[in-house]
């Protein structure tokens, strides 16, 4: 065949994009182990940092085994069901509309401050998803520390939820009124700070007003969800 012919390009672009792709199918196969492996490390690095554990991946394994000594799965009437809490897709939980059918995973930490519940949360920023752990001392209304991430946020505006300046504060805040009853965490603006309780409120974040509010109904929501679970623990 005449290299030149444009029979002889067509076929030969066409065994090199088969070529390729079958390389780039293979090393996505081949990297995917390792791919899984290091989203599972980060997640428990964030679950660590929940309860103010701080730790490089190559340690994190060994910490969280220390640290978690429990995780279980709970439904909505805060009954432990079948389920493997670390890999419960969230996005998925957060998808379901069936609240019954929901899959709530708990971990539970030991740390120098005593006994921890930390409560993994999922819900929707600005420009795509946003998720969290807040961990709850063992009066299961008191925030022992709290962990937030995003997929998309403004860098300097929405992305600050990802900033210890934002997430630090929550630690002490309460999501129980005197009442007994749930009221979570409330985002407050500026305009807002007068007119809500400090113990269950935090600053917003300047200029990512959409961002905070989306995190607030993150909080409220998820923490709705385990509300039979806590006061069963409480």
């Amino acid at each position: 065949m005449d290299k030149n012919s444009n029979s002889y390009t067509f076929i030969y672009a066409s065994v090199m994009v088969v070529v390729v792709a079958a390389i780039l199918a293979l090393a996505a196969v081949n990297l995917k182990p390792f791919q899984q492996k290091n989203v599972a490390i980060e997640k428990k690095q964030n679950i660590l940092k929940s309860v103010n554990v701080i730790v490089d991946a190559s340690n994190a394994e060994v910490k969280y085994k220390e640290v978690i000594k429990e995780a279980f799965v709970v439904n909505n009437k805060g009954e432990k069901v079948e389920g493997d809490a670390f890999t419960v897709n969230l996005k998925v939980q957060y998808s379901e509309k069936d609240t019954s059918k929901k899959l709530l995973p708990v971990f539970v930490a030991q740390t120098d401050a005593g006994k921890k519940y930390i409560i993994p949360l999922y819900g929707a920023g600005l420009w795509g998803p946003i998720w969290g752990y807040i961990a709850l001392n063992d009066d299961m209304n008191t925030i022992y520390g709290a962990t937030f991430d995003h997929q998309g946020e403004t860098p300097g505006l929405g992305a600050e939820i990802a900033a210890p300046a934002f997430q630090k504060p929550f630690k002490g805040k309460t999501i129980f009124d005197k009442s007994g009853k749930l009221v979570s965490i409330i985002v407050a603006k500026a305009s807002e700070k007068s007119i809500v309780d400090p113990a269950h409120s935090v600053d917003a974040i300047s200029g990512g007003t959409i961002t905070s509010k989306g995190l607030q109904a993150m909080v409220g929501d998820d923490l709705k969800l385990y509300e039979n679970f806590i006061k069963k623990v409480k």
